[in-house]
């Protein structure tokens, strides 16, 4: 039996509480899902197949606090893994693994009766499928890591970026922005006195182009709603004093599903799970998980993507995702403090990487500087 006790926002929308559910269990979002309760079915609604399942609401607008205390929770409906969820009141502060016990079945196991008969075998050293279903199997361990689930949960309910945390802060009260709608010199300074290394020329910074992941940040959360422009001063919202909405709005305005977010997510996930990388060596890595993405109608090509990656490092610095640095080597990319804790994707790629070349856990940095 695979039993967890999470702690979840009440206010998770279904595909957040998914996710959760994701993390918490062990599964690895390969295959469709749905919420069931005794009246209504829940999931993500097709546009283009909506005949085929009339009674399957859309999960968008509904949140945990809509569904009754028990609902059931189905994933793979090929191998049909269904789990019984109850809601046991509230919980602690902040998302979590609080208890649990059991390894969740690997991935396409065939259920119940086909995990059933994947233990019997690799628990049986002389069992004939042993050996073929133990390295099918990878780095299955039946075991279960509370710990490291609770981190995982964590992570993929989703932390505020510091530098999205210090700006939102130099906001309260309200600023004035320039004459041509920028931040003032004060905030500017401030700003770089915090993020030394979005400006490098040795003195303080003067106007906001000065720093571009501040000037993309500031975007970023005019375009999320967490900061409103009225009357020439720029001030936080009412939804930047929720950390869930904070984090929720953030995730939507890099627009999930997108390229863009996808390229973000693939750098931030590879980074944070094997160390620094030159830009080369980035695109060449990444470049697998974006066949059939085109540029200008053409194939992507390392090339390519090493432009797009560069197109993003004021984003990704924005919001502590990664940084780049310049060395003896050429471009270092680095994961930044948010890499894991921000985008759900990047957190559970980070946690189920696995060098395309093997050999990830013994690469190090190929920096050209510190000798590793």
């Amino acid at each position: 039996m695979v039993v967890r006790v999470l702690d979840v926002p009440s206010a998770a929308t279904l595909p957040e509480l998914h996710e959760l559910l994701q993390a918490g269990i062990g599964w690895t979002d390969s295959h469709l899902h749905q919420f069931i309760t005794p009246d209504i079915r829940y999931g993500v609604v097709d546009p283009d197949f909506v005949d085929f399942d009339p009674g399957l609401r859309d999960e968008n607008t509904v949140t945990l606090r809509d569904l009754p205390a028990r609902f059931s929770y189905d994933y793979d409906f090929g191998d049909s893994w269904e789990h019984d969820i109850e809601d046991l009141g509230p919980g602690g502060p902040v998302a979590g693994c609080v208890d649990g016990e059991g390894a969740c079945p690997p991935e396409d196991c065939g259920g119940v009766p086909g995990y059933a008969e994947f233990r019997e075998a690799i628990a049986e050293p002389r069992h004939p499928e042993h050996h073929r279903l133990r390295a099918w199997a990878g780095s299955w361990v039946d075991r279960f890591d509370r710990e490291a689930t609770d981190a995982l949960v964590r992570d993929t309910a989703g932390q505020i970026p510091e530098s999205v945390r210090i700006l939102l802060d130099l906001l309260a009260g309200g600023v004035k922005l320039t004459p041509g709608g920028r931040l003032p010199r004060v905030v500017v300074r401030q700003v770089h006195a915090e993020r030394p290394n979005w400006y490098d020329l040795g003195r303080p910074a003067q106007i906001e182009e000065d720093l571009p992941p501040l000037v993309t940040l500031h975007e970023l959360l005019r375009k999320a709603g967490l900061a409103r422009l009225s009357r020439g001063i720029l001030s936080p919202t009412k939804a930047a004093a929720d950390d869930l909405q904070i984090v929720r709005r953030l995730r939507t305005a890099l627009e999930p599903g997108s390229f863009h977010e996808l390229l973000i997510s693939l750098a931030a996930a590879r980074l944070a799970a094997e160390g620094p990388a030159t830009g080369e060596r980035l695109a060449g890595e990444l470049l697998p998980w974006l066949r059939g993405w085109a540029v200008d109608g053409k194939s992507l090509t390392e090339k390519d993507l090493r432009t797009e990656i560069y197109c993003e490092a004021s984003t990704m610095d924005a919001l502590d995702l990664a940084a780049r640095r310049w060395t003896s080597a050429g471009d270092l990319w680095e994961a930044g403090p948010s890499a894991t804790s921000l985008l759900p994707r990047a957190t559970a790629l980070a946690h189920d990487w696995h060098g395309w070349d093997g050999e990830a856990d013994d690469q190090g940095c190929d920096c050209g500087d510190c000798g590793s």
